[in-house]
């Protein structure tokens, strides 16, 4: 079986958990998840089948979307309601004043990695410092917050819509607001809607897997999730060439290419993998060969 599988994953259990239910629901040998959820976060967590391991990085979409919920008045060790409590205030804001904060936070803006993460550092995660109580120097990275958008509250509880590209840490995002805001804040709930073009509409709890006569229904074809680049269909001749790992003439193909990935297509419409080509070269090349299992 070779392909994506969009799971819904629940509170509890880390990503590399959800790829292996997905494994022993689909009875495939292979697996691999991509963009790792916390345990207590749920949600859009594509799990590759098979042959498809081999296209995880080549997904053409690292932009993600969350809703979260946050608790004014209080800060963690983690960044979350799992952690250890740090401080605490009953100042807290009026909601005019915490909707006013957001326009802060839209845009480019720079973050330092949480400690409870699992990002390296010298060859050592950060989680397994701060598990021992040791902190270390984080360099900011720049992400991209694309809209940050109130959805209701409750006293001092509040629930955002995130969209966000790649690497961007919703809990720093939320012990950020709660910083300029004076009050501290922690995140409560966190679930992602959104991750490498799939959304949750696409994703499936583990209920829904196991009743499925055939959990294959599920499965989303390679292509179809590498449907943001364009199609190029070849000849016979060419399609051995390539499946055998050989670039093509540009000269000699039926589309005029440009800069960047293609989905190349046999004359049957048989998908044969991604080809690469780079402005002024001669030729395309292979980036990835297709081989279902």
């Amino acid at each position: 079986m070779t392909g994506f599988i969009i799971f819904d994953k629940p509170e509890g259990i880390t990503s590399f958990i959800g790829a292996r239910i997905i494994r022993r629901v689909t009875n495939e040998k292979k697996t691999g998840h991509t963009g790792t959820l916390d345990p207590m976060a749920t949600g859009v967590l594509p799990v590759a089948l098979g042959n498809a391991t081999r296209f995880i990085e080549l997904l053409p979409c690292h932009d993600k979307g969350y809703r979260a919920s946050f608790r004014l008045g209080e800060t963690t060790d983690t960044l979350d309601i799992t952690g250890k409590t740090l401080t605490t205030s009953d100042n807290i804001p009026d909601e005019q004043d915490v909707l006013a904060v957001f326009k802060h936070f839209r845009g480019e803006i720079e973050q330092l990695p949480p400690m409870y993460s699992a990002i390296q550092i010298d060859g050592k995660r950060l989680y397994d410092l701060a598990r021992q109580g040791i902190e270390v120097e984080r360099e900011k990275r720049k992400v991209t917050i694309y809209s940050l958008e109130h959805i209701s509250h409750n006293g001092k509880e509040y629930t955002i819509d995130v969209k966000c590209s790649k690497g961007t840490y919703i809990r720093s995002l939320i012990a950020d607001i709660g910083e300029m805001l004076g009050c501290g804040a922690v995140m409560t709930s966190l679930r992602r809607t959104l991750s490498n073009g799939f959304s949750i509409e696409d994703a499936h709890t583990e209920q829904e897997l196991k009743s499925a006569a055939d959990a294959s229904v599920f499965v989303i074809p390679v292509d179809k999730a590498l449907e943001a680049y364009s199609a190029l269909y070849i000849t016979d001749a060419q399609a051995k060439r390539f499946k055998n790992g050989g670039e093509l003439d540009a000269e000699r193909l039926k589309k005029k290419l440009t800069e960047g990935l293609y989905r190349v297509y046999s004359p049957e419409g048989k998908f044969l993998g991604l080809g690469e080509y780079k402005t002024n070269e001669l030729s395309l090349k292979v980036k990835r060969v297709f081989v279902d299992d």
